[in-house]
């Protein structure tokens, strides 16, 4: 009885902790509030899976620079096994300056300091009909290093789509770049 109610305080102060450490006012993603709004998340780096790195080389070409893409591991487990991105799945694509140098292994590439990052969050309900940065399936955001806490994105068709379109067949994200979602 007594090792009974020891798993039970602990599965209590597990459960207790885990609401806690969710923001309020949440909807289907803990990026997202009721509202449609939203949030860089803080933790992509140290938590999420890596699902690939992109660069663009081209100088003056939007999203010139080194590109890192990460989501959540259910996620990034949920698209392995069903080929579909899960209702709330976030993805997020930092892009950084690029630095070039000559390296004992040759010339190289790497990434620099931060520009900006997307944030995409999967919507399978159309929840935020009328909100301008969700639509085709998707919640968009695009969040500059001078003021990561505001979405500088007014409206997804002007300011993402254009660049996602050649990703249309594969629900918007250009997929053939991440290695991790192969089975």
């Amino acid at each position: 009885m007594h090792r009974s109610l020891t798993l039970a305080a602990c599965c209590l102060l597990v459960s207790a902790t885990t609401l806690a450490a969710e923001p309020r006012g949440n909807t289907f993603s803990r990026h997202v509030d009721a509202q449609g709004t939203i949030s860089l998340p803080t933790d992509f780096r140290s938590r999420w899976t890596h699902l690939g790195s992109w660069v663009v080389q081209q100088d003056g070409a939007p999203g010139q620079g080194f590109h890192d893409v990460y989501t959540e591991p259910a996620s990034a487990a949920a698209y392995r096994k069903t080929g579909q991105w899960p209702d709330g799945a976030t993805l997020v694509k930092e892009i950084r300056s690029l630095q070039s140098g000559a390296l004992t292994t040759g010339p190289g590439l790497w990434a620099g300091e931060n520009k900006v990052w997307f944030v995409m969050v999967k919507d399978r309900k159309g929840r935020f009909a009328g909100n301008g940065n969700w639509g085709n399936g998707w919640g968009w955001a695009l969040f500059d290093a001078k003021n990561r806490s505001v979405n500088a994105s007014a409206n997804h068709s002007k300011d993402c789509m254009g660049c996602h379109v050649p990703a249309q067949a594969t629900d918007w994200v250009f997929v053939q770049g991440y290695p991790t979602l192969k089975p």
